[in-house]
């Protein structure tokens, strides 16, 4: 049977309403009876969704928008206050940064990738989430003391008070652009490909109705309504994801005849062993590695990637901006580091079990296969209807939802933010704030219509994960280097930065246009795919950037006061000095003790 086309042939805004039409179309599809067991792993069937299955997916919709409106209700009387809208107040504590930041960054994108991912090369993917934990370390010690001492609202303010206005408007053009695309987009797309598969609704359809329930509680709540029900999706979609992982683990146990058992990681070395694919287990792999991501591409590429992910992307940072203090701001993304953990035993692991059970012909994915090729990216959603029984697959189906809502609710929260004051501030400088807010309201329901309306066009990537990481390292490099260089290095002066920034961008469009249409071109032969490019794009981005300063230093420079250099660590070490409100919470004691336990799973799994 051929896989489904991922896209409905029904136009984007159906008529009647979306909303209607999906709520029929899931309470009129064939009821099957809840049971213990999961159905044949062998009968290829499609299986839909029971009853209880349906009631566990619409009580969490309508819950957790109606959480969402509740947090905005009890601070309605502040709203008027932009801060308040868009900052939360400046209220966050460490474990609402944290798992708000875990969620943003966790969208369908992750549980249908990623599984994919497994199932194709095994877990090394996993290092997109055990190296940010390395950044968020910078994140927390390094950059989040300046962004909560400067006042900032957003990141391209931080870069004005650091260089200047060029610099500023560079930023926010980026991250509303970027916000639109990876955070909203490719979020939508992977959503709707795994839940046309599960409910056998046309995508766009489900796209429009998450996508409305979303934004009525982000768009009258701001980022405290985001944040409050991040944390709680976080929890839903933690448990969607530990269930898969478990029952996959077990049915992989036992033996094929009778499957089901506690040996399944056993079996899964054994398999590995037979099949020779034991580098599936392996985090770094060595020079002409098949999958073309060497450890060195990893070591090398990944921070150009992760510092502009998670230090300068607006949508990440926005949750350590509403931090109540800098303790909190800075304790908050260590705690996302820790949390980043799990994501390679919740989220690619199973991909590799679901390669080891199709493998040793437990699992069918005949639904799934394409003239004998498994089409990898519906791996997940086959993991759901052939693993869990009736009635427990609801629960996945609310944590899809889960990611898919907290990643688009974190991006419109910033979106609005972006636009409010870093586009209409600049013409308006006297704008009040409650227009303001009413701004940003608008600009992030447009946002979402864009985002919707790019969902077709982003099909056309084979790895929907390495294709948002190729557009990434494109784009990184320069913003990379201008906030590098910015915080830790006095003398990086305006001029230099602007130029780094707007020339840095036009070259890697220019590398990334042409290794689209010569894929067969020498820029896409280098060892070490795009990881590596990131790195070589980061280098002449440095290495111009430092020139430039020396060439086209500030005014200031000569009488040794240099415009913006309070803005950088001076030595760039000093950052470390800075003490804790305790011992136990000195952020300096938590990152040693997360990154002695990332080496320590590094080694692990070499």
């Amino acid at each position: 049977m051929r896989f489904r086309p991922l896209v409905g042939t029904l136009p984007l805004f159906p008529s009647p309403c979306p909303v209607i039409q999906v709520l029929i179309s899931s309470l009129s599809l064939p009821m099957a009876s809840l049971q213990n067991v999961p159905e044949s792993l062998s009968s290829g069937a499609h299986v839909h969704l029971s009853t209880i299955d349906i009631l566990v997916a619409v009580g969490y919709l309508i819950g957790i928008v109606a959480i969402g409106l509740f947090a905005a209700w009890l601070h309605k009387k502040k709203q008027g206050a932009a801060s308040e809208y868009f900052l939360a107040g400046k209220s966050l504590g460490w474990a609402s940064i944290g798992l708000s930041l875990f969620a943003t960054n966790i969208s369908t994108l992750h549980l249908v990738s990623l599984a994919q991912n497994g199932f194709d090369t095994g877990l090394l993917n996993g290092n997109f989430e055990w190296m940010a934990g390395f950044t968020l370390v910078l994140l927390g010690l390094f950059f989040a003391p300046f962004y909560i001492r400067s006042g900032i609202a957003t990141l391209p303010d931080f870069l004005e008070r650091r260089y200047n206005r060029v610099c500023r408007d560079c930023l926010a053009f980026v991250s509303i652009l970027t916000a639109i695309v990876i955070h909203i987009a490719f979020a939508l797309l992977t959503g709707g490909i795994i839940l046309e598969e599960l409910l056998e609704i046309p995508m766009m359809y489900s796209i429009v109705v998450l996508c409305v329930l979303t934004g009525i509680y982000t768009i009258v709540g701001g980022l405290l309504a985001v944040v409050v029900t991040e944390c709680i999706q976080t929890i839903v979609l933690l448990g969607g994801a530990v269930l898969i992982t478990a029952l996959a683990l077990w049915q992989l146990g036992g033996t094929v005849d009778a499957p089901g058992g506690w040996d399944g990681w056993q079996n899964l070395l054994s398999i590995l062993d037979r099949e020779d694919e034991g580098q599936r287990l392996s985090m770094l792999r060595p020079h002409g590695d098949a999958d073309n991501m060497p450890w060195y591409a990893i070591m090398l590429g990944y921070p150009v990637l992760g510092i502009w992910y998670w230090c300068a992307d607006q949508t990440i940072v926005q949750r350590v901006l509403g931090a109540k203090n800098e303790q909190h701001a800075r304790q908050g993304p260590i705690f996302a580091g820790v949390l980043k953990i799990l994501p390679v035993f919740l989220f690619v692991l199973p991909g590799l079990l679901a390669w080891a059970l199709f493998t040793d012909g437990r699992l069918d994915l005949s639904l799934i296969t394409v003239d004998g090729t498994v089409q990898s990216k519906g791996i997940y959603a086959s993991m759901i209807t052939e693993l869990l029984p009736l009635g427990l697959r609801g629960v996945l189906v609310a944590a899809l939802m889960a990611a898919l809502m907290s990643t688009v609710s974190g991006a419109l929260n910033s979106i609005s933010t972006l636009f409010s004051y870093d586009i209409i501030k600049r013409f308006k400088p006297t704008v009040d704030d409650k227009s303001l807010v009413r701004v940003g309201r608008i600009s992030a329901g447009i946002a979402l219509i864009i985002a919707v309306s790019l969902v077709p066009a982003l099909n056309m990537f084979e790895s929907i994960f390495n294709g948002m990481a190729s557009i990434i390292s494109h784009i990184a490099p320069p913003i990379t280097s201008v906030l590098v260089l910015g915080v830790f290095w006095r003398r990086a002066s305006s001029r230099a930065a602007a130029i780094t920034l707007i020339g840095g961008s036009v070259l890697g469009i220019a590398v990334f246009a042409t290794n689209t249409l010569v894929p067969d071109g020498a820029l896409n032969q280098l060892p070490g795919g795009f990881m590596m490019m990131a790195f070589y794009l980061f280098t002449v981005c440095v290495v111009a950037q430092t020139l430039l300063s020396r060439f086209l230093p500030d005014a200031a420079a000569e009488t040794g006061d240099l415009r913006g250099s309070e803005l950088a660590w001076d030595p760039p070490w000093a950052a470390l000095k800075i003490p804790g409100d305790s011992r136990l919470g000195d952020p300096r004691l938590l990152s040693t003790l997360l990154m002695l336990v990332m080496a320590i799973l590094y080694w692990i799994f070499r």
